[in-house]
């Protein structure tokens, strides 16, 4: 009851978990909290057990009798080996509850992001934006998909002298190909050693993020998202799930991201930004973009930073030794 009065939201009994920015991050953290309570309360009963039976069960000074011995009592054996299973029943069944909200998916999100991760920062693309700040707005560049499919028929139907098919070694791609999977989008957004990618995105609406990898395996994560997800290379050929959604992002600002798989050198280098802001603003960004104007111009025009404010570009030059601010910016 007592529990039951107070936010779940609380510094004190998040213990040590962070809020998060999205309806999911919530719900993973109410069940940190609750499977903390449930943790202590089980500690405690354990730990009063325990004192008791080392307070009253011990041989007692000056005096020859031990203790009387208790053993084989079947039931208390029952008991305390049904308990855990229990215990881990309950905490099963509401992670799998959990997990399976985290992971859920709709059809027809608002806004569709897609992210390619390469050595050693991001690109990220507008696929689509449905009835956002009054914008409906198809951005795939059919065009360069297109042209990148031929190609790719072409190599896949090769024959020798002796006109025998001879696919790439592959799936029947070549080798070396960091192409065939990929998305092209009329607006996009490249990051680079001396710029830290910002990803807009509009707050209260369901966006779906399609992850790619273009070389090595990658991890895309948003620390106020409270979860990562693994970016591959090839991701129908490597079995991976490389698509999931957040219901909304529930308040505007600045958040970083980062890569959390070791991937190279500079992985460590390799961050972004996602700036939420309102509907009106994001449809506002797109239609700047489309105009022509880079990502700085078109965050300058709805009033935001044009550059990153939660991460600075780092000094990628291997003979620098020194880790000062001005210099990493």
């Amino acid at each position: 009851m007592l529990v039951s009065g107070c936010s779940i939201d609380n510094v004190w009994l998040r213990f040590g978990w962070p809020s998060g920015i999205t309806p999911e991050a919530a719900r993973m953290r109410e069940l940190w909290t609750w499977s903390v309570l449930a943790a202590l309360v089980v500690g405690v009963l354990v730990w009063g057990l325990t004192f008791w039976t080392v307070i009253f069960h011990r041989k007692r000074k000056n005096s020859p009798e031990f203790p009387r011995q208790t053993g084989y009592n079947v039931s208390m054996e029952l008991t305390y080996t049904a308990i855990p299973f229990v215990i881990i029943a309950v905490l099963f069944y509401f992670t799998v509850v959990v997990q399976n909200y985290v992971h859920e998916k709709t059809d027809n999100p608002d806004v569709t992001v897609d992210v390619t991760a390469f050595q050693w920062n991001w690109k990220f693309g507008y696929r689509n934006v449905n009835n956002v700040g009054g914008l409906t707005w198809n951005g795939i560049d059919y065009e360069k998909e297109q042209l990148n499919e031929e190609q790719l028929r072409q190599y896949e139907s090769r024959t020798n002298e002796e006109g025998h098919a001879r696919p790439g070694p592959v799936h029947g791609k070549p080798s070396n190909d960091i192409l065939s999977y990929l998305h092209y989008d009329k607006v996009e957004t490249f990051g680079s050693s001396t710029e830290i990618p910002v990803l807009v995105l509009p707050t209260g609406k369901r966006i779906e993020f399609q992850l790619a990898a273009a070389d090595v395996i990658h991890a895309f994560w948003v620390p106020e998202f409270m979860f990562k997800r693994d970016v591959m290379p090839n991701p129908k050929e490597n079995h991976s799930d490389n698509v999931f959604q957040i219901s909304q992002i529930e308040k505007e600002g600045a958040f970083v991201g980062r890569c959390a798989e070791m991937c190279g050198t500079y992985h460590s280098m390799m961050n972004f930004e996602v700036r939420a802001v309102s509907p009106e603003k994001f449809a506002q960004y797109i239609k700047a973009r489309e105009s022509g104007m880079t990502n700085g111009e078109a965050l300058s025009s709805i009033g935001e930073s044009p550059v990153a404010t939660s991460t600075y570009p780092f000094n990628t030059k291997r003979d620098i030794k020194s880790a000062s601010v001005n210099e990493s910016k």
